[in-house]
């Protein structure tokens, strides 16, 4: 560990927009393909091992994990974008009053949900009408998880805030040490070796904690050891307390954010709802294609991603034809990235699909079908990513939400059940790269009109309580 003071970086505000962006882009892509390879890793040995009951209670379980992640990832990206901001206004007194807060809020809350849900975790599987064989695994499964969700959040929100202040390669590298530690305990606790007993489905929430834990131990300890800027002191303990205003900001924010994956969610059980009524061969090819969109969509969100952290820097830094450029370098690395998967997965459309359905069954030609209509429109959904990513940079937070809403409760799912009768599943699959280009139009026309760039992530009275604010923060904010 290196013992020279971290200073800010600022990277992000300055040289060739196109190296850097890319740059910044590799690990936030990398750490996304990992999580999905963790999860489906882990998923292989409890259905092989356990057998299908207890891969059904995992998946439910996880449901309710992903659906408390989400419900917080809001507020968490405030938080990132004002850590970005303040960086590159030179702000570090205010990024870390951003940064103690939300700590304070994110312990604060995650031990609160982990009480409730020790206590609800079987009403909770019973109220979900899980299977008889089942909810006891998922029960199990579900307490060890919720006694995560702590470390998991607090873990989720350091490598956020680090990304903010121009930092990707961090919490890449502590994510690559926390996957291989929940690969490599998750046979060892699921099935037992020597002392360590055979803990069953617990034993894969176990590995889940465990690793959670020890690599939030280490990022801290790295953070400390290399004397990072963003490192809280002692001396500045004064930090970890609630400041009313920038918590304000952080929910005023943050919740509109989060909204937009509830809107996102409900928009897919509507659409898997509707699938399922063409019966299973639709609904396993559906599944399947679902699999392989998870994976072309993760460009586009690598790259949104890293341009909202970018564009962040350079709004606090007032560099606004540096923040224009990062967006038209986005859309180009997206397009370009996004391309090349949805190329390749068109020219071997079949065999990709054969990696989730049988070659002789009736789902891979649907599946196929299915893709033939729907994946190209990936390219049009990252670039509403990348618009969104850098609109929200300013705290223009609602404008965003509204236009997926337009896209997938106005347009994507009225149009596939109100066609279904007379396309027949078509509808539903048409209706697919029709939102997408709705919502690329919108947020295209929002990006060169709309008033975003007059928004800004804190209020007037800001600067009252935070001291030194830079004025570009602390302007009203009209979205």
């Amino acid at each position: 560990m290196s013992s020279t003071m971290q200073k800010p970086n600022h990277a992000l505000t300055q040289g060739a927009i196109g190296k850097t962006l890319f740059l910044f882009t590799l690990p936030i892509l990398a750490g996304n393909v990992l999580q999905s390879l963790n999860g489906s890793v882990n998923a292989i040995w409890i259905g092989h091992g356990l057998g299908e009951a207890a891969l059904a209670a995992a998946s439910n379980a996880n449901t309710i994990l992903f659906f408390l992640i989400g419900a917080v990832f809001g507020v968490g990206m405030a938080a990132t974008i004002l850590v970005g901001q303040s960086i590159g206004a030179n702000n570090l007194d205010q990024a870390k009053r951003a940064i103690g807060t939300s700590l304070v809020f994110f312990i604060v809350l995650s031990v609160v949900i982990a009480a409730i849900g020790l206590a609800l975790a079987e009403p909770l599987m019973a109220w979900m009408h899980m299977p008889a064989d089942a909810k006891p695994l998922a029960v199990a499964y579900l307490r060890v998880i919720f006694l995560a969700i702590p470390f998991i959040y607090v873990m989720a929100f350091v490598s956020m805030s680090l990304r903010g202040a121009g930092d990707a390669r961090t919490p890449f590298v502590f994510l690559v040490v926390n996957v291989v530690l929940d690969i490599a305990l998750n046979p060892l606790l699921i099935f037992g070796w020597g002392p360590v007993p055979r803990m069953g489905i617990a034993g894969s929430a176990t590995a889940t904690l465990i690793a959670t834990v020890l690599t939030l131990m280490g990022l801290v300890t790295y953070l400390y050891r290399s004397k990072h800027f963003l490192r809280i002191k002692r001396e500045e303990l004064h930090y970890l307390r609630i400041d009313p205003v920038i918590l304000k900001s952080l929910v005023a924010k943050g919740v509109p954010m989060g909204l937009q994956m509830i809107v996102m969610s409900t928009s897919m059980i509507a659409m898997i709802s509707l699938v399922n009524s063409f019966g299973a061969h639709t609904t396993a090819a559906y599944g399947a294609c679902f699999q392989l969109w998870n994976y072309i969509q993760m460009p586009s969100l690598a790259v949104g991603m890293a341009a909202s952290s970018m564009a962040a820097q350079n709004v606090g830094a007032g560099l606004w034809d540096r923040v224009d450029r990062v967006a038209l370098t986005g859309l180009g690395f997206n397009v370009l990235l996004t391309g090349c998967l949805v190329s390749v997965v068109y020219l071997f459309n079949h065999g990709a699909l054969g990696l989730f359905l049988p070659a002789d069954g009736g789902s891979i030609e649907i599946a196929q079908h299915i893709n033939r209509i729907v994946i190209w429109s990936f390219i049009l959904f990252g670039i509403s990513f990348v618009f969104a990513g850098v609109v929200r940079s300013t705290g223009a937070v609602i404008p965003p939400l509204l236009i997926l809403l337009i896209a997938l409760w106005i347009v994507r799912i009225p149009f596939a059940y109100g066609f279904v009768g007379a396309w027949g599943a078509d509808a539903i699959w048409w209706s697919f790269p029709l939102g997408s280009l709705v919502s690329a139009a919108l947020s295209a026309l929002y990006y060169r009109y709309g008033g975003w760039r007059k928004a800004r992530m804190l209020v007037p009275a800001a600067a009252v309580s935070v001291g030194s604010v830079d004025s570009r923060t602390s302007s009203a904010d009209p979205a």
